[in-house]
C-alpha cells in the first residue's frame, strides 16, 4: 500500500512529513535514535561549531505562559567529538541532518566537511540563532554575507545543504531568495523569535544573556506567515518550524507551502510521541479529504 504521508526534500526520503528540530534531545545519537524510533521521519542535530563551546551561564530557559525562552549560547562538544554519536545513526532510516554554525564562511565550510565524512545525510546551516554575537542572526540579517557561507559550503559538500532562516527580519523573502541563489537546497523557516522576560520583584531579567530566543504555540502564526512568503518567493522546498504541537498545525504549514515540518518545544511538553500523533493526524486529514499525498496539500492556500 502506498505511503501517503511519505515526502521528499531535496532527495531525502521520509516516511513522514515530521521532523525533530535542532536545539531538543539533539544532544547524543541515542536520544535521536529514540526519536527517530517514535516516529520522526527525519532528525536534526543540536548545532555544531568547530571548537567546543560551554554555552551561556543558568538561567538559560525559562517557561512563559506561551512557551518557552532560552539562550542557551550554543553548548556544544565542538563537531569533531560528535563523530561517536553519529555512529549510533549508521543503520536507521530516518535521514539525519546536522546543524552547523560558524564565525566566517571558511569555519561554516570545515564544520560542514567535517559533519559529513561523520556521516550527516544533509546539513541545516544555522544563520538565525537570535543570542549569538557575530554568528547566528547577525548572518542570517545579510543577504550577501549568507549567501558568501551558502556558496563556500556548497563547494565543500555534496548532501542538501538546508538553510534556517530568522523571522527577527524586515524581509524574510529577500534572504529566502539570496540562500537559493547561492545554492540552498532546501530553507527552514523559522528559528525562535528574540525576545525577553523580567523578574518583577528584583527587576533583573530572568535570562543571564538577558534577551533569548521564543518558541511554542506563541510564534506559530509569525512562523505560518513566514513559510507562506517563502514559499512565494523561492523554487526549492521549505520546512516549516514554530510552535507545531499537534497535526492541526502541520497541516496549516503545509497549507501554506512547507513540504515537511520540524518539532522542538512541543517534545519538552507532550514527549516523543507527539511525532507518531501528528504523523497518524496529517494521514488521516489526507484520507478525509481525498488527497492521494502529501504533496498535494503543499501550498493550497495560494490558490485564494
Amino acid at each position: 500500500m502506498e505511503n501517503r504521508i511519505a515526502t521528499e526534500i531535496a532527495g531525502l526520503k521520509l516516511t513522514n512529513p515530521t521532523m525533530l528540530a535542532s536545539g531538543i534531545l539533539g544532544y547524543t545519537g541515542l536520544s535521536l535514535k529514540s526519536v527517530i524510533e517514535a516516529g520522526a521521519g527525519a532528525v536534526v542535530t543540536k548545532s555544531l561549531g568547530l571548537e567546543p563551546r560551554t554555552g551561556y551561564p543558568n538561567p538559560t530557559v525559562v517557561q512563559v505562559d506561551c512557551g518557552l525562552l532560552n539562550a542557551m549560547g550554543l553548548p556544544n562538544p565542538g563537531i569533531s567529538h560528535f563523530k561517536e554519536e553519529m555512529k549510533e545513526l549508521k543503520n536507521v532510516e530516518a535521514p539525519t541532518i546536522v546543524s552547523i554554525y560558524g564565525f566566517s564562511s571558511e569555519e561554516f565550510a570545515k564544520v560542514a566537511e567535517t559533519a559529513v565524512t561523520m556521516g550527516a545525510d544533509a546539513l541545516e546551516l544555522n544563520v538565525s540563532c537570535p543570542h549569538i554575537k557575530k554568528a547566528g542572526a547577525e548572518i542570517g540579517c545579510d543577504p550577501l554575507l549568507l549567501m558568501e557561507i551558502v556558496k563556500e559550503v556548497k563547494k565543500h559538500v555534496n548532501v542538501p545543504v538546508i538553510v534556517k532562516l530568522t523571522p527577527n527580519v524586515a524581509n524574510i523573502s529577500e534572504i529566502a531568495k539570496a540562500a537559493e541563489e547561492a545554492g540552498a537546497d532546501a530553507i527552514t523557516a523559522i528559528n525562535t523569535v528574540k525576545a525577553m522576560s523580567i523578574e518583577t520583584e528584583t527587576g533583573r531579567p530572568i535570562l543571564a544573556n538577558k534577551f533569548g530566543g521564543l518558541s511554542g504555540p506563541a510564534i506559530k502564526p509569525i512562523a505560518v506567515r513566514c513559510v507562506y512568503d517563502v514559499y512565494r518567493s523561492v523554487d526549492v522546498p521549505v520546512i516549516g518550524c514554530g510552535g507545531i504541537t499537534c497535526w492541526q498545525d502541520a497541516v496549516e504549514f503545509m497549507l501554506a507551502g512547507a513540504s515537511a515540518v520540524q518539532i522542538g518545544t512541543a517534545v519538552a511538553f507532550k514527549g516523543v510521541g507527539v511525532f507518531s500523533s501528528v504523523a497518524k493526524g496529517i494521514d488521516m486529514y489526507l484520507k478525509r479529504k481525498g488527497f492521494k499525498n502529501v504533496k498535494e496539500l503543499v501550498g493550497l492556500a495560494h490558490k485564494f
